[in-house]
């Protein structure tokens, strides 16, 4: 009798380094034997003409979170993992999102408990540190960071979020202390703030002057003041979103010399521009995030630097808020730029889209592909080698995608609870047909079969740029000796 609960046979098996025909094993929710060919389980699929892949993990996502401006997204844990898993993700890691005022330990344990009771996925999740209060620095975050919840958000914009520069010194510090990795919004919020003040004054209010007033130049600059605060304590830090050639260009500089220095990009950056905000009335808002979507040489530097690996990640960025009076359009007709709630909602079509047009349009590989979405992911945020990959030990997290399969994109076809996409009507070639999570198939030709609540919190370990033996400046080294234990008030 065979050990397997599910086997699946003849498919081509690609991973960040691999790509083979070949049967995997599957035991207890793990994957026990990969050969060229194996008996079959309790269960078995044939994957023939298949792609094998490992399942998604989209570490950066905005999920029953209250944005600064007191909008709540419109996906609870139960409508973003049930999205995200017809995209063939497996693994979530959104945000709990600390607002000034608020503990960060309480912020973290009520939004544990709601992903352990509704998510279908496994999920982990991030902090935003905006409120850096001693008892945050001297015992949430460390505590939070023991406990496996090893990144934190920090913002450089957005007047309630946004700390100044010697706050992101001390987050940095624990981040060093601890063993975290910080993730930086790195856009100039003097700069914004001052071109939206002008616009608006002038009366130029429509949503197409969101991307005006997000000034190429706030991102570029603040991109290299987050890298070189980081470099104060010569400690890894990750560009989070990144949508210009000025951002990349500074990640790729400060690789170049050997900073560890990150970066990832999303969808909207490489598919979409500035020109889709510009249409009449107030349907721009649609398409209103921070950083907004720019112009075509930065899509093309963008794609770029996901090729030679300056951006390692590629995440969704999914914000989503609907568009009506409870999210885009809190003033209806009469809403201002200002006024609109940022972000756009993208986490089932993350890795549709860029398989498209990434990798049916040859600009990618199928295992940078597995890389951009999944591989790297785990390695940077602590979940590798138990996710992110097709390894006998890995949990079984794979996504059955058929190459060939061509789907037109509308909001009544995905699974979120938003009610419109920006990607309306645009064609993709290539989907997940079957999704397993821990050895169960919870997608199979676009039908759920998964309870709400299965998905496991997954502690996180150390991410891999705080794995790398790396020898620091004497200097750097005595700024983190004398860096207190205790943060006075």
């Amino acid at each position: 009798m065979t050990d397997f609960d599910l086997t699946l046979h003849n498919g081509r098996i690609v991973t960040a380094d691999a790509d083979f025909i070949g049967d995997i094993g599957i035991a207890n929710g793990v994957i026990t034997a990969i050969s060229a060919k194996l008996p079959a389980g309790k269960r078995a699929i044939d994957a023939a003409g298949r792609l094998v892949m490992p399942g998604g993990i989209d570490s950066h996502c905005h999920v029953e979170q209250l944005s600064s401006m007191g909008v709540l997204c419109a996906d609870d844990w139960y409508s973003a993992s049930v999205s995200a898993a017809h995209g063939g993700n497996t693994t979530i890691v959104p945000f709990a999102a600390q607002h000034r005022g608020q503990s960060l330990r309480q912020v973290a344990e009520e939004y544990a408990a709601s992903a352990a009771a509704k998510s279908v996925i496994d999920f982990s999740y991030h902090l935003i540190i905006s409120d850096p209060t001693p008892q945050t620095l001297n015992h949430d975050l460390p505590e939070l960071i023991r406990a496996g919840i090893t990144s934190f958000k920090v913002f450089m914009t957005y007047d309630k979020l946004k700390l100044d520069d010697k706050q992101l010194l001390d987050v940095f510090a624990i981040a060093a202390r601890e063993g975290a990795l910080p993730m930086v919004h790195a856009e100039n919020n003097d700069v914004i703030s001052w071109i939206a003040r002008h616009l608006l004054a002038a009366g130029h209010t429509a949503p197409k002057y969101h991307a005006v007033s997000h000034d190429p130049i706030a991102e570029n600059e603040a991109t290299q003041r987050a890298i070189s605060l980081a470099s104060v304590l010569e400690v890894p830090v990750l560009i989070v979103h990144v949508s210009t050639q000025g951002g990349a260009q500074a990640i790729h500089a400060a690789q170049t010399l050997g900073a560890p220095v990150y970066g990832e990009t999303c969808p909207h950056y490489l598919l979409l521009t500035a020109e889709d905000i510009d249409i009449p009335g107030v349907e721009g808002a649609k398409f209103c995030c921070s950083p907004p979507p720019r112009d075509p040489v930065s899509q093309q530097a963008l794609w770029q630097s996901l090729d030679s690996g300056t951006l390692a990640l590629l995440s969704s960025d999914h914000a989503p808020y609907r568009y009506d009076e409870s999210g885009k359009l809190p003033e209806g007709e009469a809403t201002t730029f200002k006024q609109i709630a940022n972000g756009l909602p993208g986490l089932e079509v993350r890795m549709p889209l860029l398989f498209s047009e990434g990798v049916r349009s040859g600009r990618l590989t199928l295992q940078q592909f597995v890389a951009l979405t999944s591989t790297n992911h785990a390695r940077m945020y602590g979940l590798y080698p138990k996710k992110g990959t097709i390894s006998v030990g890995a949990d079984a997290d794979i996504a059955i995608w058929d190459p060939e399969h061509t789907l037109t994109l509308t909001a009544a076809g995905l699974h979120d609870a938003v009610g419109y996409t920006p990607y309306e009507g645009r064609e993709v070639t290539g989907w997940p047909t079957t999704v397993i999570s821990r050895g169960e198939v919870i997608v199979d030709n676009r039908a759920l079969h998964a309870e709400r609540g299965r998905g496991r919190f997954i502690a996180r370990g150390l991410p891999a740029p705080l794995q790398k033996t790396r020898e620091i400046s004497p200097r750097a080294a005595l700024l983190r000796k004398i860096f207190p234990n205790v943060i006075e008030p």
